[in-house]
């Protein structure tokens, strides 16, 4: 994504500026992308749940039940029990991002339990497509994902990883690698970076709260600087320097902040160089992948077939048809044709976390349900 563009989000998101705001009700999910146009994210989208063989009570489109609206002067609690609470997720959506930000928002509704709230940075060319702006000086914490990334298993699992900050963390990311000697930063980076191997910024976990109110330690003045009095700066220090943009900024704020940075294991953010050179995510091969990152283009080209065959078959899912049989045998079908590659060998680190979530919404929507309603 180019260097302007995710940099002005970072600047936006952490700045507290204006921002796209897609509440989902209760995380409801954008179109299937073409032929139809992209949803108005003025007004909440209603779609039926994916089936699987008999239709539970009416419930979200992510699992949990419909918020209802209130009536004409009654009063609204004052907390939300914490299943109704957002998950918020934002995303830039840059240039011809447009389809790959709806089908990332896609995957994030079909597995996902709890309440969405969608962020959407784009620019002026997109804005037709996402018209609500608002402040998100009040959002607690974020998870912030690139265009290009899946979820294949629901966001509640990663967002539960806030839980585990101790008091120093404010944010959480993935190591750019797991093989020090075959990483980017540990052989071409010419400015600090975190740890061994860096860290990768396409799919980012973050307490606002902490970072708002954090004075970060830097390489340009002795005392520390706010996040916002502290970006800018620091870019035009290392611009010369800088290849991947917001992710190595990101890189050099921990670099001088270790103590604020929660690592996460690469399953979080899965991408090609993790088979490409053989497999070398040790949690993928143990849990299966748990978010897929296309970064490169994988998902437009012949390059990673495994990859693109994910991509292509959420894009194709019909919110309304049987999980098994129009998501996950595709899958399965697509798969056996990239058996020749490094990545189609090891078809089950791809597979493995779907089938466990599906095993879970079975169990959830229709076997819960069918023993609650079954009469004697």
């Amino acid at each position: 994504m180019r260097l302007s563009c995710k940099v002005a989000a970072v600047l936006l998101c952490l700045g507290s500026l204006l921002l796209l705001y897609l509440l989902v009700g209760s995380a409801a999910a954008p179109p299937r992308p073409p032929p139809a146009p992209p949803p108005s994210a003025a007004v909440p989208l209603a779609r039926r749940q994916p089936r699987l063989s008999r239709s539970p009570p009416r419930r979200s489109p992510a699992g949990g039940r419909l918020a209802s609206a209130r009536k004409p002067g009654e009063q609204k609690h004052s907390k939300e029990p914490s299943s109704l609470q957002c998950m918020h997720l934002a995303v830039v959506a840059c240039g011809d991002r447009l389809e790959e930000t709806l089908i990332m928002l896609k995957s994030a509704v079909l597995f996902s339990n709890r309440r969405l709230c969608f962020h959407i940075f784009a620019e002026d060319s997109l804005k037709p497509e996402f018209e609500k702006k608002v402040i998100l000086k009040d959002v607690d914490s974020l998870l912030y994902v690139d265009t290009d990334v899946l979820f294949l298993r629901p966001i509640d699992d990663i967002w539960h990883i806030l839980k585990e900050f101790n008091s120093t963390q404010l944010a959480a990311m993935a190591p750019e690698h797991e093989i020090p000697k075959i990483g980017w930063y540990s052989r071409f980076a010419r400015h600090p970076y975190y740890g061994t191997t860096g860290v990768n910024s396409g799919v980012m976990l973050m307490n606002l709260t902490r970072i708002r109110n954090t004075q970060f330690k830097n390489s340009m003045i002795p005392s520390g600087l706010t996040w916002e009095e502290m970006l800018y700066p620091l870019y035009q220090k290392y611009k010369n320097y800088i290849t991947w943009g917001d992710q190595d900024l990101l890189n050099i704020i921990f670099y001088f902040n270790p103590e604020c940075l929660y690592v996460f294991p690469c399953q979080w953010n899965y991408r090609p160089d993790h088979c490409m050179y053989g497999s070398n995510c040790k949690g993928a091969e143990e849990e299966g992948v748990s978010i897929l990152h296309g970064n490169r283009g994988v998902y437009h080209d012949d390059k990673q077939p495994t990859f693109k065959a994910l991509y292509e078959v959420i894009r194709d899912f019909p919110f309304e048809d049987n999980l098994f049989q129009s998501l996950y045998y595709p899958l399965q079908s697509k798969f056996l044709d990239t058996v020749h590659t490094l990545c189609g060998r090891i078809p089950q680190v791809f597979l493995k976390q779907i089938e466990k979530t599906m095993k879970k919404v079975y169990e959830n929507r229709v076997i819960v349900y069918l023993g609650a309603n079954h009469r004697y």
